[in-house]
């Protein structure tokens, strides 16, 4: 009776994760569809999937019209680096708030993610002229620096996930065999994090590669601008997108992410499942 009562559960599981694979999946198809179309193609009052006649203008058009390689170069430059420093600041620290079981830990744990309610909007002031003051304003590394700290509390509260993931008794077992700290740190403890660390900087650079806010505001030299910031640039006076070479720059601006995920998709997977064991 069991066994025929968890088929139609199993059913209805695969059913649903289909409808949220083509809810993912329809704006990127629909995407790739509008960059290949030529402009007759993207004003018709019929549009199809597939492209009846597919074109490169879009993509030629694009790279005529802004800088993309630059402003990709950009955004690549600041994920990079806020992921990498995010990280290497977020691990040290989930690891003493894992192991140090106390309420202040608990209390940190508890800020962290009620940081994350806080909207853009309530920090811009005063994240502007404090960047101002230290003569950060339309600087890469200034922006790199708020990537950091606005990622830090996310990363912060994955990792500490990880950390309890790994017990703690091989640590003590290393101790008995003579190993110090720092040692057992290398050796035992790091390996185990690998699939979280990495986890944790994947979405790390994804968010800061994604980010339009903070990159429009403290960033005014052309030269300077991010991915999306640019992309804003192919909506015309009145309002309206040159819609074939957006949809082109954006699935060029999905690429990278792309890439790097499906690269390291099996570390984000094991990462994922590591976090989320009870401890």
């Amino acid at each position: 009776m069991s066994l025929r009562t968890s088929r139609p559960a199993r059913a209805g599981q695969y059913l649903a994760l289909l409808c949220y694979l083509v809810f993912l999946a329809f704006p990127f198809v629909w995407l790739i569809s509008t960059a290949f179309k030529p402009a007759r193609e993207l004003g018709s009052l019929h549009p199809t999937w597939i492209p009846d006649s597919p074109t490169l203008e879009n993509l030629r058009q694009a790279f005529d019209e802004q800088p993309l390689l630059r402003a990709a170069g950009n955004s690549l430059t600041v994920a990079l680096s806020a992921a990498l420093i995010a990280v290497v600041i977020a691990t040290p620290m989930a690891y003493v708030m894992a192991r140090q079981r106390s309420r202040l830990a608990t209390a940190a744990t508890g800020w962290v993610v009620v940081s994350q309610a806080f909207p853009f909007v309530l920090v811009i002031i005063p994240l502007f002229l404090m960047l101002k003051n230290l003569h950060l304003i339309n600087s890469l590394l200034g922006l790199i620096m708020v990537y950091v700290v606005w990622s830090l509390p996310f990363a912060l509260w994955m990792l500490v996930g990880y950390v309890r993931a790994v017990p703690a008794e091989l640590e003590e077992a290393a101790a008995v065999d003579g190993a110090g700290r720092l040692r057992t740190l290398v050796s035992v403890t790091a390996p185990l994090l690998a699939p979280g660390i990495v986890a944790t900087a994947m979405f790390a650079f994804i968010t800061a590669w994604n980010e339009f806010f903070f990159a429009l505001v403290l960033l005014k030299s052309p030269e300077k601008q991010t991915l999306p910031v640019i992309l804003t640039h192919f909506l015309g006076a009145e309002g309206v997108a040159d819609l074939g070479p957006l949809a082109a720059a954006a699935f060029l601006a999905t690429i990278p992410s792309l890439v790097i995920f499906a690269i390291i998709q099996r570390r984000i997977t094991g990462g994922m499942l590591a976090g989320a064991v009870k401890t």
